[in-house]
């Protein structure tokens, strides 16, 4: 278009610089441990429902909604409840958390086949379900009047459609993966089709959000596990100024995706990194309750035993140490073993603990040696100045 020269259809991998492909690499290797963690349902439900509702949180908060990603869980959990004048915050979370859940199970179960306009407007109509509008806004519905977004002018309404034509072409054709590049390809296809729709802005309403379900679609489609899909959303709503200085910057460069392809992927290697290490803390923490679980097998069964095993589990799962006063009323669970003993049992259960090993004494405070299950890992020599962050 000669309004809008950079909306040409056209990227070069080749243009990306080194750094950016040990980056795609890198995210490749992390999204590959992801899918091939095995973790206990109940881990893998909540890594689902915190990371969903980072995303969600990310996609509406970008847009100025005020919920935090506490209340969006919630929200998903079905125990947040709003006052009638805030309702309408919840109610964008709802939509957005509703077009996440059907194109994740649409994506995950290979139902539909390449983009269209129309799933573009679907999803507009989705995130815009029930709310008010300006009355120029007519959700899925391609505008028919000019937009400008801060200093950005979007092209005429009159070249909407045909543009939404040729990116859904473009991206159904113009970005096929070499064998085993899958992941990192969905990753610049997605970086790439967020950045066109929104230069586009089709729509009255809802560009930003639908430009994030697009991109979530993507990464889905490519193999990127679904945790790991909302992390772009949370990335830019995080660095919401550096996002939108990107978004100006790529326009006016000529349409040179470049630095934002960098900036995104950079955040993208950041928060799988992150997220590889919640995921290494919970297999850890499973580790640790089956080393305990199996020292205590050594030990005939008795109340003592399961009372003993009781209170490191227990300690196990507090921040910082407890002091050994407060032990037995730690949990209700443990104020019940605890009731009709005294102090010289719990001093007799701690010092039992110590001398298997589980648990240390730091002055009148105790903790669980929680670290012990590291001796389990492979050796090795980190690189000086390195930490590990997987």
């Amino acid at each position: 278009m000669k309004t809008h020269p950079w909306l040409s259809f056209e990227f070069s991998s080749e243009s990306l610089p080194s750094d950016v492909w040990f980056l795609l690499g890198e995210s490749q290797s992390k999204c590959e441990h992801l899918a091939g963690v095995p973790l206990r349902p109940d881990i893998a439900a909540t890594l689902h429902r915190v990371y969903l509702a980072k995303g969600v949180q990310a996609t509406t908060a970008i847009e100025g909604n005020t919920l935090t990603e506490r209340e969006v869980l919630d929200r998903i959990e079905g125990r947040l409840s709003l006052p009638q004048s805030k309702e309408y915050l919840g109610r964008e979370v709802d939509n957005v958390i509703a077009a996440c859940n059907t194109i994740g199970k649409g994506a995950i179960h290979g139902v539909g086949g390449d983009l269209e306009p129309n799933d573009l407007g679907d999803y507009n109509r989705k995130v815009l379900h029930a709310l008010a509008l300006h009355p120029d806004a007519v959700p899925g519905v391609v505008r028919d009047h000019a937009v400008r977004v801060g200093t950005y002018l979007g092209p005429g309404f009159e070249h909407c459609s045909s543009l939404l034509e040729n990116l859904c072409s473009w991206l159904n054709t113009g970005f096929i993966a070499p064998k085993g590049q899958e992941v990192p390809t969905a990753i610049i296809k997605a970086i790439i089709a967020h950045v066109y729709f929104v230069w586009i802005h089709p729509f009255s309403d809802g560009n930003g959000r639908t430009a994030r379900l697009l991109e979530f679609r993507i990464l889905l489609e490519g193999g990127v596990p679904t945790p790991a899909a909302h992390l772009l959303s949370n990335y830019y709503n995080q660095t919401r100024s550096e996002y939108y200085r990107q978004l100006d910057q790529a326009s006016m460069n000529g349409g040179d995706l470049v630095p934002f392809i960098r900036y995104a992927v950079t955040g993208f290697a950041d928060e799988l990194r992150e997220q590889v290490k919640w995921i290494r803390f919970q297999q850890m923490d499973v580790t640790w309750r089956n080393y305990v679980h199996e020292l205590f097998q050594t030990v005939p069964a008795s109340s003592v035993r399961d009372r003993q095993q009781s209170l490191v589990l227990e300690l196990s799962k507090q921040p910082s140490p407890v002091g050994t006063n407060e032990l037995a009323g730690l949990t209700p669970g443990l104020a019940a073993l605890y009731r009709h003993k005294t102090d010289k049992t719990l001093t007799r259960d701690v010092n039992r603990l110590i001398q298997m090993e589980l648990v240390e004494r730091i002055g009148t405070k105790v903790r669980a040696r929680q670290e012990v299950v590291a001796a389990f890992l492979p050796a090795r020599r980190r690189p000086r100045g390195t930490h590990d962050a997987t």
